[in-house]
């Protein structure tokens, strides 16, 4: 199963690297794009959860990695949740 990788700055500027055991995310990111705090959220929800469920269909068992992933991306939009108009940039899609 082809994994990747998406590179995100939070608004802070801190940028960090993200992992997907599936090409799915790039049907829902887009490389160099702002996306409010609520929506990349809601994004990442649903293309971490595909994608572990795609694993689950070819394997047997969700991925636990891309289920870590999602987890760490929830905690890090928590800490920004009071800051009005929130932005997350997608930086990078890589293969």
């Amino acid at each position: 199963m082809p994994e990747m990788t998406f590179r995100v700055r939070w608004p802070d500027g801190k940028e960090v690297e993200c992992y997907s055991p599936s090409l799915v995310i790039q049907d829902y990111f887009t490389q160099n794009q702002d996306y409010t705090l609520p929506d990349f959220l809601q994004k990442a929800n649903d293309a971490l959860t595909e994608a572990s469920e795609r694993v689950r269909a070819r394997y047997g068992f969700p991925c636990s990695r891309a289920l870590g992933q999602l987890h760490s991306i929830k905690q890090a939009c928590a800490q920004f949740s009071t800051i009005p108009d929130a932005q997350v940039r997608v930086l990078t899609l890589t293969f």
